[in-house]
């Protein structure tokens, strides 16, 4: 998965904690999408610097939590590829 793919998995996961009144850590971000922690921790580093994550509270901004509300409800891509079987060796 890419980052601008992680990056609104990350939004729409941190609108849905900030909905509920609650704040996510990353470790709930990591355990909630399935991806490794520094490649949520470089996503939402890089959302911080865009301006759309404030870091230090580990909240959305205005323009974040406005961003992650519009995705609500659209199908996004998986988080994690789906691993094929393995074939059998003719």
């Amino acid at each position: 998965m890419d980052r601008g793919q992680l990056s609104i998995h990350v939004l729409c996961a941190m609108t849905t904690h900030q909905r509920k009144g609650s704040r996510c850590t990353l470790e709930d971000l990591v355990a909630e999408l399935g991806v490794r922690r520094p490649d949520v921790r470089s996503v939402v580093s890089a959302l911080h610097r865009e301006g759309y994550v404030d870091l230090q509270r580990m909240s959305l901004t205005l323009a974040g939590f406005a961003i992650g509300t519009s995705l609500r409800g659209q199908p996004l891509t998986a988080a994690r590829r789906q691993r094929c079987a393995p074939r059998a060796a003719a």
